[in-house]
């Protein structure tokens, strides 16, 4: 995992997790310490212990209190530990009161999420995306870096050499990151170019919790054989593969990225070209791990992020997956418990029938019913009809056709401009 002011680890480190349990907490500490435990494990860390406190506040200075300090710092000692990891967002100043408290090094959970991200990016923009992300975490901490210079010429700012060369990681740093915007927005142009390229098609987004089968599901819906790993973050770059209808019609899915708890904003503004996808469906199916026992809170996580997207107006189908892992009679989250979802395992394939013929009736009633008169001898308007809509009825009269179909409103608004066309030609 990458630090600043570390060298370079060979080989697992051996890590030992903390959690605080407060009063306005939202999930079980111990759950939280069992996805912290695999984002540990994803990043390639070995978990020697874990350790909780309930504290009605965090402390200021070190989070958690001094005894837990030194009973963190004899734990280290004893299990050779290298590294601690908070399961909370913790400010410099904490981070550099802990580590010289426990004389290991600490770092957050943004950090880990950033490091694991850092790994597996595997695209240019994915890439970016996490540079920016890391950067405008560690700008902030850039002065934890220096503080070995703050016996020379020290002071209320670290006056001196230190300042400077401070100073320029900033300058540098902040340059980097207006680079790094500019690039991505260069992307998200590019994207945006590219999604509205997909109009033609209905679109579909899956969403979800980091670790629910999204990529599975894709795979079972569309035939495909896309990487799907019972890893956090498998998933972070978008991909999108041709999803055909029960009627024949075809609709374009795309995969995106996993969510997670308390994930770190600055991933999400830094992934908002990765999520355009999302931005620009006809309809998002949240995918929704029904066997896990944190299930709710899960999707409530995802919903914030969403949110964030302005994503909570868009159509919503809610895809409860892994039913094959539920025990036997165990009363899953019922369906009833949403407007509209269906119950799936993307492994066995049950219930994947009902999720496309879900879908399909999703595209149908985006559909606009139209009538139109062309001249018999004029087949590339009927083509593009016949293609991407519904012939409800056909007839001729007076070396003249007459179409009913059932199009989406983009197709109708492409039939219109054609049928405009050949009157000009008339």
């Amino acid at each position: 995992m990458n630090s600043g002011s570390h060298a370079p680890f060979s080989g697992p480190e051996r890590a030992i997790l903390v959690g605080v349990e407060l009063p306005d907490a939202t999930t079980d500490i111990e759950s939280s310490l069992d996805e912290l435990g695999s984002l540990a494990d994803t990043a390639g860390a070995c978990v020697v212990d874990r350790l909780t406190q309930r504290r009605e506040r965090v402390h200021p200075a070190l989070f958690i209190g001094k005894g837990k300090a030194a009973d963190i710092a004899e734990k280290c000692s004893e299990l050779k530990a290298d590294l601690v990891v908070f399961d909370h967002d913790l400010s410099p100043a904490q981070v550099r009161n802990l580590e010289r408290e426990l004389g290991v090094r600490v770092i957050d959970r943004t950090e880990l999420i950033l490091d694991i991200f850092a790994r597996r990016a595997r695209t240019k923009q994915a890439r970016l995306q996490v540079e920016l992300a890391q950067l405008q975490y560690q700008l902030p901490r850039l002065r934890r870096m220096w503080t070995h210079l703050s016996r020379i010429e020290g002071g209320i700012g670290l006056r001196g050499p230190g300042e400077t060369q401070i100073e320029v990681d900033r300058r540098r740093a902040r340059t980097r990151i207006r680079d790094l915007e500019r690039s991505l927005e260069h992307i998200q142009t590019r994207k945006s170019l590219e999604t509205s390229g997909r109009k033609e098609f209905f679109t579909v987004a899956l969403v979800g919790y980091t670790n629910v089968g999204k990529t599975a599901l894709m795979n079972a819906l569309t035939g495909e054989a896309l990487l799907a790993e019972n890893r956090l973050f498998a998933t972070l770059d978008a991909t999108t593969r041709r999803l055909d209808l029960p009627s024949g019609q075809s609709a374009l899915l795309s995969d995106t990225v996993g969510f997670i708890q308390n994930i770190p904003h600055h991933l999400v503004a830094s992934f908002h070209a990765t999520l355009e996808e999302v931005r620009e469906a006809d309809l998002i199916l949240h995918v929704v791990d029904v066997s896990h026992p944190e299930r709710r809170s899960q999707v409530q996580s995802v919903d914030g992020v969403l949110l964030n997207l302005k994503c909570t107006d868009k159509p919503t189908l809610y895809v409860l997956n892994k039913c094959d892992l539920l025990e036997e009679g165990a009363k899953p989250m019922h369906l009833e418990q949403f407007e509209f979802s269906v119950l799936v395992s993307a492994r066995t394939g049950v219930g994947l029938e009902a999720l496309r013929n879900q879908i399909e009736s999703r595209a149908e009633q985006n559909r606009v019913e139209m009538d139109v008169v062309l001249p018999a001898s004029e087949g590339k308007v009927a083509a593009y009809i016949a293609e991407h809509g519904n012939v409800l009825e056909r007839h001729y009269e007076d070396a003249r056709v007459h179409l009913k179909a059932r199009l989406l409103p983009r197709h109708a608004h492409r039939v219109r401009k054609m049928m405009a066309e050949l009157t000009q030609c008339e």
